[in-house]
């Protein structure tokens, strides 16, 4: 009878250990993917991002959005037309440079409307050079060392039932929890590609208000909103950073449960600042 319940132990142990170490094992993997993806995605360019997405944002921008950016400035330019009329005394004090200042920012106006998609561009490409220069200085060894984990297996082995089985909770757990903040850090870096490629669509208008000193506000937002969102992505690389240091000091030891929630605390505390970095980007350049 004790052998036929040993036997039974045993198996209810092997199936325990088995089922600890596939949730660590598949833990480890799913982090380590996502986290070490991240500097990968905010280093790319729009263009490179998904170039068919590109295109089509292109294609739409230049199709439709750039004849309602040029109805806007139409408005615009012949209110201020208008208004100059009216500020010298319905040309009575008539000066001829004051034709000349309407036409120059009305020109100037049509021509930052006709390459508004290169200017985003541009915008993006000096912040992707920021992001690729510091890529170098801050350390990007993102992978958690599981390695140890194969050294352990015996001691799971020594446990009894009720703490396997404890521990096996546990594991589940936070496997589940992880698969969940994979998934949270993979919507905030697509999400912020996806915000840049909305953003840039409708970048004619706001170009349009520029030729306005009143309306010109909406203009300079939107280049600040940018702005904000390409330097985004180097606070997100500073926050991977920060990341990579703090999970190195996690050793995989045999308090297994101390190291798994201390992994899984590092990555709530990087998901938590990775929402903050749309924030403070803008609040940094001033936009709302």
């Amino acid at each position: 009878m004790d052998f036929i319940l040993d036997k039974i132990t045993d198996w209810i142990k092997d199936l325990l250990v088995s089922g600890i170490m596939d949730n660590l094992t598949g833990m480890f993997d799913s982090v380590n993917q996502q986290v070490g993806n991240i500097a990968t995605q905010v280093g790319t360019t729009p263009a490179d991002f998904s170039p068919g997405v590109f295109e089509m944002i292109r294609n739409i921008s230049e199709s439709v959005i750039i004849p309602i950016a040029g109805l806007i400035l139409t408005f615009i330019a012949c209110y201020e037309l208008i208004q100059m009329i009216i500020d010298h005394n319905n040309l009575s004090n008539f000066e001829t440079w004051i034709f000349f200042k309407w036409i120059f920012k009305t020109f100037v106006a049509v021509v930052l409307i006709s390459n508004t998609f290169n200017i985003t561009m541009a915008v993006f490409d000096v912040s992707q050079q920021v992001i690729n220069s510091s890529a170098g200085i801050i350390s990007s060894e993102t992978a958690i060392d599981a390695s140890a984990l194969e050294t352990i297996q015996e001691t799971l082995m020594e446990m009894d039932i009720g703490p396997l089985f404890g521990l096996f909770l546990q594991s589940f757990i936070v496997q589940f929890t992880m698969s969940a903040l994979s998934i949270i850090i993979f919507i905030i870096v697509y999400g912020r590609m996806i915000e840049i490629y909305l953003m840039t669509s409708l970048a004619p208008i706001p170009f349009s208000t520029f030729v306005n000193r009143e309306q010109s506000q909406i203009g300079q937002n939107y280049l600040r909103s940018l702005f904000a969102l390409g330097f985004q992505g180097f606070l997100i690389m500073i926050c991977v950073g920060i990341y990579a240091v703090l999970i190195q000091n996690v050793s995989i030891s045999e308090d297994i449960i101390a190291s798994i929630w201390g992994v899984m605390g590092y990555t709530v505390l990087l998901c938590f600042t990775l929402f903050k970095t749309g924030y403070l980007a803008k609040s940094v350049f001033n936009a709302h």
